[in-house]
């Protein structure tokens, strides 16, 4: 994952810093007081499939895979190496304990890639091999959450095609969580989602979706065409181009995160694309970059001052009780509690949950689960100067 020094030079030539994104500091902005504040970021939450069949409502089970044809399947796999899963559950059972915790935090904004259609109608997008989608009568899961934006622009929100992404938009905007990434045409698609903070500051999130997650050409949204915020490749030049939309829509005070569905789904290597968009993103006055799209943590980075989460990891999905990726300890998840400078946007620390799902519900990870995953992060973060270590109390903490 190494960048070098003459790289990060090159990258701020070529990406200048657009003046909506700069005058913050400069003007201070209004505060209202407020010195600092918290994101909570996730990665991946899959709430269709195995988790919507256990909810109050569930969906038709049906499924196009190749090896598996009913949804059912799937809490069958997680009940034979963790026991037995109620059905239904209540809506709120998959977060387990991750709503203790973040009430706990307190945070200012609740950020995560939701990776599920919401919709009870449409038809499976063909040439697809595996489709989520949770019913709209189980949105009480994503509201138990209290979740301000669901980032849209990744490789599932159109399973279900166009009449499955309207149902989505629509149900998530009914029950007050914002959306990014994804909608009835290009303008909505790329427009941002706007959580209002104190002192009239808001934080905006952009949401796009990479080519390489998986994302189709096809569902690039247009002039009248449903669809993603499409990102054709990782570069710098899709990064110039990405600054200057923000430029154009971002307030002196705002704070600005760009939400991305990049990359494979396994490995811990972080391509040096990625690392040369990110950076050239904060070069130009984002605040943070927050990628997702691999089923297991991968780097964290500060520079600049600023926070770059090079993948998430996911947070809710069916995937326990199914091998294959053992190595990388998919089972357990982070919630990311990040706290920003309320004027600079610059990172003042970085707060990592371990969790781990057990029964198709988030639960504390023991010591040695989180003392696997600091040693993890840590190793990942050397080449950037990004070092991770556990708190007593089993929480990570960037060094």
């Amino acid at each position: 994952m190494a960048t070098t020094i003459v790289t990060s030079v090159v990258m701020a030539a070529l990406v200048p810093r657009p003046a909506a994104l700069t005058r913050a500091a400069a003007d201070g902005g209004n505060t209202g007081g407020m010195a600092e504040v918290t994101l909570f970021l996730a990665g991946d939450v899959m709430t269709g499939r195995g988790v919507d069949q256990i909810l109050p409502h569930p969906g038709s089970p049906e499924l196009r895979e190749e090896l598996i044809t009913d949804a059912r399947r799937y809490v069958a796999l997680a009940e034979s190496v963790a026991g037995p899963v109620p059905r239904p559950a209540r809506p709120e059972w998959p977060w387990g304990d991750a709503l203790r915790l973040l009430d706990a935090e307190h945070p200012d904004a609740r950020v995560v890639n939701l990776e599920t259609a919401v919709t009870a109608r449409g038809e499976h997008y063909p040439g697809k091999g595996i489709h989520y989608r949770m019913h709209p009568a189980n949105l009480p899961c994503l509201t138990a959450a209290r979740l301000d934006v669901c980032a849209l622009g990744n490789n599932h929100v159109l399973d279900f095609g166009p009449t499955g992404l309207a149902d989505t938009v629509d149900a998530l905007r009914g029950a007050g969580i914002r959306t990014a990434g994804a909608g009835r045409d290009a303008e909505e698609a790329w427009r941002p989602a706007a959580v209002p903070l104190a002192g009239y500051r808001r934080l905006l999130v952009w949401s796009l979706g990479a080519v390489s997650s998986g994302v189709f050409p096809q569902w690039a949204a247009g002039a009248g065409r449903p669809g993603v915020a499409y990102l054709p490749e990782v570069s710098v030049a899709t990064a110039g181009a990405l600054a200057e939309r923000i430029a154009r829509t971002a307030r002196p005070a705002d704070l600005v995160v760009v939400s991305v569905h990049w990359g494979s789904n396994w490995g811990h290597e972080v391509p040096d694309e990625h690392v040369e968009f990110a950076h050239a993103l904060i070069d130009a006055g984002v605040h943070v970059v927050h990628g997702h799209s691999s089923h297991h943590p991968r780097a964290v980075e500060r520079y600049r001052g600023r926070l770059v989460l090079y993948g998430c990891g996911d947070l809710i999905d069916d995937y326990e009780g199914i091998g294959g990726q053992e190595a990388y300890r998919p089972e357990l998840r982070l919630l990311y509690l990040a706290t920003l400078d309320a004027v600079t946007g610059e990172l003042r620390g970085l707060r990592l949950v371990p969790l781990r799902m057990r029964r198709m519900r988030l639960r504390p990870a023991t010591a040695e689960e989180a003392g696997w995953l600091a040693d993890l992060l840590d190793t990942l973060g050397r080449p950037s100067g990004t070092r991770v270590t556990r708190a007593p109390d089993g929480v990570l903490t960037l060094r």
